[in-house]
Parts: structure tokens; C-alpha cells; sequence
């Protein structure tokens, strides 16, 4: 799942950046490392859990984007608190990430890319791929209640199982 992909790229960026610009007794640096792991270890167990509960899927699935919109909001405090330049909406920056963010999945060209970018960079970076992955999550999560909407559930699928065997007795 691509969402999955875009999740590991932002939990290794998380803890390359907070391991780089936040000192490990704030807060701040277990809360982003959390929220960043929480984001994706929801999106595998919300998955997993996904063969015989659509909707213990769905609730997996939106801690995921609630544990990703939190993260969103921690980088966006941290360049606002450091008046630092945030990427404005088509800056040539902003382009940039974003192509880079559709033809790319791979965290290693993330983290290559990282090594040579300030926090203001990385930061920026963060907070393009956790909204294209939030968006891709939300789309996801949709198409799941809709599904679960016009077919049910395993445990819907059973009971129809049963009744259906019951009747060609």
C-alpha cells in the first residue's frame, strides 16, 4: 500500500530529524518519534486486522491519520516557534516535493536527500509527504466504509453463509 510506503518514509525521517534537532529529554522528541511509529504500526495492524473486521480496519486506520495529522501539526509548530520559512503553497520548493513525493517511494532516497538539508528542510519535506499520505489514507479508509456499506462484513458474510446453507437444507 502506498500510504504503508509514504508512513515508513515519514517515521524514518521523524527520527532523523528529532535525532538531529531535538534534544532527546524534550518531550517533544518521543511524542514525534511516536506519533510518527504509531502512524505506521496502525496502518499494519488496521490492515492485518482488516481480514475478518472491516470496521476494527477503518478504526485502525483513522488512529493512523489522527497519529499522522498530530505529527503534521508538531513539525509545523516547530518552524513556526523558529520563525523558520514555511514552503508556500507553489513555491519552486514546494513543486519540487511534491513531484518528488508522487515519483518516489523509497525512504532511502528521502533520507539521502536529508543528509544534506537543514531542519527547515526536512521539516518541510515531512509535512509534504504526511498530507499526500494522510489524503491517500483518508481516500483508502473511504472506499473501505463503502465497500463495508454495500458487501458488510466477515461476520455479515457468515451469517449469510449460514442462512444459506441452512435454507438448501
Amino acid at each position: 500500500m502506498l500510504f504503508y510506503k509514504k508512513a515508513v518514509t515519514i517515521y524514518d525521517l521523524t527520527f532523523l530529524f528529532c535525532t538531529r534537532y531535538i534534544d532527546k529529554r524534550d518531550r517533544t522528541y518521543d511524542q514525534m518519534v511516536q506519533a510518527a511509529r504509531s502512524g505506521k504500526q496502525n496502518i499494519v495492524e488496521g490492515y492485518v486486522d482488516g481480514a475478518t473486521s472491516v470496521e476494527m480496519c477503518i478504526k485502525l486506520l483513522n488512529v493512523a491519520r489522527g497519529s499522522l495529522m498530530e505529527l503534521l501539526e508538531d513539525y509545523e509548530d516547530y518552524i513556526r516557534t523558529r520563525n523558520l520559512k514555511r514552503w508556500e503553497n507553489g513555491s519552486d520548493e514546494e513543486r519540487a516535493m511534491i513531484r518528488l513525493d508522487k515519483e518516489n517511494n523509497d525512504s532511502d532516497t528521502y533520507l539521502k536527500i536529508a543528509q544534506t538539508r537543514n531542519d527547515e528542510a526536512i521539516a518541510n519535506m515531512a509535512i509534504i509527504i504526511i498530507k499526500s499520505a494522510e489524503k491517500l489514507l483518508y481516500r483508502y479508509i473511504q472506499n473501505r466504509g463503502e465497500h463495508f456499506k454495500r458487501n458488510g462484513g466477515f461476520r455479515e458474510r457468515l451469517t449469510r453463509e449460514r442462512l444459506k446453507e441452512r435454507n438448501e437444507r
